[in-house]
């Protein structure tokens, strides 16, 4: 439990990290957000897909290998350049420490940076353009990241040094071994901000003046990069390099949208660029072939919602209404020869509904 004020806004809230228990296990508010973030990222990046020539599928099962790499990166990150905080009185190392993660201690670009190359892997193994996804992704990330920092306020962490601002944050920390009542900037608001306008930035562009696959990508590295570099000078419990008053997170993030910035301003300005070779166009002009077979008058619901699904993916589809006196032989010879056509890249098939 702790207390978290504004005070020149009037406000003054009770925090408790947990929100509520199952058979005495404590489920925290921070997990609850940070899944609120990922469920949302998923649902906007699928409803943004074809945008990027991007398939759903696709989405659901690069998550499947995503999302434990990025949260195991994310924290790998933290204890790399905290580990002291996970030794013991005799200086061994307390594992069960370390993957509580409940009790906070996630670094967004160790997170980052084990999505991006699980990506990379994942597009190389299907085929699938890594900067049309990744440019997808960027969107992602950032709903992630400015629903995800309201996990750190609910932990009263994640803030800054002290300040008069009107909407400066009021909370209890410990000063020279005694508890005291200080007046920090909320940086976790900060960066929360940051990200929303960053990610409306993102969607305008994306639909304006998108030019070529990476545009996105680059362009959240440029964003977000500059707004973590000075955010994270206002924190107080920044990453360090080891044993130095350098702070990881903010080297990272000058580091990386100065690069950004480099290469967009490169291939915006200098670079021309072909509309036919972004991939949603090769993917509109190179549809994917697909059969769907079901038994005739029977098509329904199954028949509109595999049509919706294809069609957002950018396939094109052959139908075929088997006769309800067709034999099972008959039916399993058709289905057969479809798999076989070299064209067709996929066979879907409704069963009879038995009477």
């Amino acid at each position: 439990m702790g207390t978290v004020s504004f005070p020149g806004l009037g406000l003054e809230l009770t925090m408790n990290p947990i929100a509520f228990r199952v058979f005495g296990w404590p489920v925290h508010w921070y997990g609850i957000i940070i899944a609120a973030g990922f469920l949302l990222a998923v649902v906007y990046c699928s409803r943004k897909a074809s945008q990027f020539g991007i398939r759903q599928d696709d989405i659901i099962d690069m998550l499947f290998f995503a999302v434990p790499l990025s949260i195991i990166g994310a924290r790998l990150y933290y204890i790399i350049f905290y580990l002291d905080l996970y030794r013991r009185p005799d200086g061994s190392l307390d594992f069960g420490a370390m993957v509580s993660i409940w009790d906070g201690g996630l670094a967004i670009y160790g997170g980052v940076i084990a999505a991006v190359i699980t990506l990379l892997v994942f597009c190389k193994v299907r085929k699938v353009k890594f900067l049309a996804f990744a440019d997808l992704g960027a969107y992602g990330m950032l709903i992630g990241q400015l629903v995800g920092r309201w996990g750190n306020f609910v932990n009263i962490e994640a803030y800054g040094g002290p300040t008069d601002l009107p909407w400066r944050m009021g909370i209890y920390e410990y000063v020279n071994g005694s508890l005291q009542y200080v007046e920090v900037h909320p940086t976790f608001l900060y960066e929360s901000l940051w990200n929303l306008v960053g990610l409306v930035l993102l969607i305008v562009i994306a639909k304006k003046w998108r030019k070529f696959d990476g545009q996105i990508f680059l362009s959240y590295f440029a964003w977000y990069g500059v707004g973590r570099g000075f955010i994270e000078g206002l924190r107080t419990d920044s990453l360090y390099f080891f044993n130095t008053p350098i702070r990881v997170s903010q080297v990272f993030g000058f580091a990386t949208a100065a690069v950004a910035i480099v290469a967009l301003v490169y291939l915006l300005a200098f670079r021309k660029h072909d509309p036919d070779k972004l991939w949603v166009n090769q993917m509109k002009a190179h549809p994917r072939l697909v059969a769907l077979v079901y038994p005739e008058g029977q098509g329904g619901k199954w028949l509109a919602s595999q049509k919706k699904r294809l069609e957002q993916d950018f396939a094109k589809i052959e139908e075929y209404a088997l006769p309800a006196d067709v034999s099972a032989e008959d039916k399993a010879e058709m289905i057969a020869a479809l798999k076989e056509r070299s064209d067709l890249k996929e066979v879907l098939v409704k069963e009879e509904k038995k009477k």
